[in-house]
This record gives C-alpha cells, sequence and structure tokens, in this order.
C-alpha cells in the first residue's frame, strides 16, 4: 500500500477519521491543562573548614580543605531531606517539591539545594528558605555537640538561588503522547471500516482444478458437440492410401489394388498336447510302427 492508496482510504473513510482527529484534539487539550509548566530554582553552598583549622593558612578556609568535610555535607543532606526537616519547612512557609545532595562532578563538599513548582514567586521564595534553614541546621548539629564555635565547620552560599525556570520537557512528551495515540487509533479505525465495507471478488470454480491436481491427471475438458448439420469445410477428407510397389501374389501389376481374395484358408492341425490322451496314444504308436516297418 502506497501513500496514494492511504490518501484515498482517508478520504473515502472521512466520516471515521474526523470523529477520532477531534477527539485527538480534545485529549491534547485536556493533558495540556492537567499538566501544568513546572519551574526550578536552585543555588549551591560550600562547606567551610573552621577558624582554628585555617590558622596555619592565614585564614583563608578555601586552602584548607578536608575529606571530613565531604562527609558532613552527605550527612547534612540526608538530614534536609528527612521527614522532621520537611515538617519544619513547611511550617516555615516552603512550598514544592525540594531536594538537596551533593552536587555532580564535585571537586569538594558543595551542595545543591534545589525547589521545584508552578509558582516562579514561590518557588524563588522557597529555595531563600531552604538555603538558610540548611544553614542552621548545620551549627545546629554542632551546637548538639558541645563544639567550640571557633572550631565549627561553616557555610557559605557559591551560587544564590536562581530566578526558576521552566521546565517544558516533561508536559511536552505528555503532549506528543497524546496525540499520537490519538492519531494512530483514528487511523486503525478507518483502515478497518474500509476493510470491512470492501467487496469481495467473486470465488472462482477451481474444485476441480484441484482435484486434477491432486490425482496427477490435467485433462481439458472435452468440447462439447455442436447442434446443428457440420459446415462442408469441416469434413476432412480422407487420406489417400499408399499404392503397392511390388507385384501381387494372384501376379497383379504394382500399384493397382489387390483384388479380394477367395482361396480357403489353409486349417492348421490341432497341437498335439490339445488332442485326448487315446488320441495322442494311438498315433504315437502307429507312427512308430511305421516306423519300424
Amino acid at each position: 500500500m502506497d501513500l496514494a492508496e492511504i490518501c484515498r482510504v482517508m478520504r473515502r473513510r472521512w466520516y471515521v477519521l474526523l470523529p477520532g482527529l477531534l477527539l485527538t484534539a480534545a485529549l491534547t487539550a485536556g493533558v495540556y491543562l492537567m499538566v501544568p509548566v513546572t519551574y526550578q530554582s536552585q543555588s549551591t553552598v560550600a562547606l567551610l573548614n573552621s577558624q582554628k583549622a585555617t590558622v596555619a593558612f592565614d585564614g583563608n578556609p578555601f586552602l584548607s580543605t578536608q575529606t571530613s568535610l565531604t562527609g558532613m555535607a552527605d550527612s547534612l543532606a540526608r538530614n534536609l531531606n528527612s521527614d522532621a526537616s520537611i515538617v519544619d519547612l513547611r511550617a516555615q512557609g516552603l512550598t514544592g517539591v525540594y531536594q538537596a545532595k551533593i552536587a555532580d562532578n564535585a571537586q569538594g563538599p558543595l551542595m545543591w539545594l534545589t525547589v521545584t513548582g508552578t509558582d516562579p514567586a514561590s518557588v524563588l521564595e522557597s529555595d531563600k528558605i531552604l538555603t538558610t534553614y540548611a544553614e542552621a541546621r548545620l551549627k545546629q548539629f554542632q551546637t548538639e555537640q558541645s563544639v567550640a564555635p571557633n572550631a565549627m565547620i561553616r557555610m557559605t552560599t557559591v551560587v544564590p538561588p536562581q530566578n526558576p525556570v521552566a521546565e517544558t520537557k516533561k508536559r511536552l512528551q505528555y503532549l506528543i503522547m497524546a496525540g499520537l495515540l490519538g492519531f494512530v487509533s483514528s487511523m486503525v479505525a478507518a483502515f478497518y471500516v474500509e476493510a470491512r465495507r470492501r467487496p469481495r471478488p467473486a470465488s472462482q470454480p477451481v474444485v476441480a482444478s484441484v482435484l486434477a491436481v491432486e490425482d496427477g491427471t490435467d485433462e481439458q475438458p472435452a468440447a462439447p458437440p455442436v447442434a446443428g448439420p457440420v459446415p462442408p469445410a469441416a469434413v476432412q477428407p480422407a487420406a489417400p492410401q499408399p499404392a503397392a510397389v511390388q507385384k501381387t501374389a494372384a501376379g497383379e501389376p504394382a500399384g493397382q489394388p489387390a483384388a479380394p481374395s477367395t482361396a480357403t484358408p489353409t486349417v492348421r492341425p490341432a497341437p498335439r498336447w490339445s488332442k485326448p490322451v487315446e488320441e495322442s496314444d494311438s498315433e504315437a504308436t502307429e507312427t512308430e510302427a511305421h516306423r519300424f516297418v
């Protein structure tokens, strides 16, 4: 089936295709309204060594990095994603969905704080709340362990909360899936109706041919007799008989048809094995007697 045939089927079955396309448009519009556009804001924070640990580096915390800072960043991210932290952040006014994790491909104790929602203003404000809460939570951990203020790990904001960016990938995927599903369903329905409504060719008498093939014979049926007189052209003259080359037994010359013979045919005697036993024995005896005479 080529493109021209597909177009002809679509034109003939427009009454099936058109409602399907209308339903597809309605389905796509419903997905567009039900799946809203989401916005995302992200900030990046880093953990710094304590003031006491940076004395040897003239107080520069970026020159003093330890493996323990990365472990502390992982512990803080797990605490921020806990149920208790979710309750505290909701109470402070955070909306949407947030996530705290170590930054991808990070070579130090860097963390990503991400907030996703449908309102850009609320997303940006929630990201600011999350960043402030992470710093307070880090200080609370160390206070609970009675760490001296000059020995506490500090936090600094490397990238502040960014303006929310629209995330349309998920919505676009749903729209494409809805459109393709509706269009394919409409085409299948149109071709199904075409197959059901198309007239089927009349069946030919093939039983005799099949039987002839199975029997190994493929004879043609004899022509029916022609009613009425046969035309003269259809009568074929008899083929001439070849002339005799040699003379016949009666002495007739060659080229003349032989006359019918009236001589009595010679009768051959019956074979010996077919005679009765007495007659065969008597003849044999006479023959032997004559032989000795």
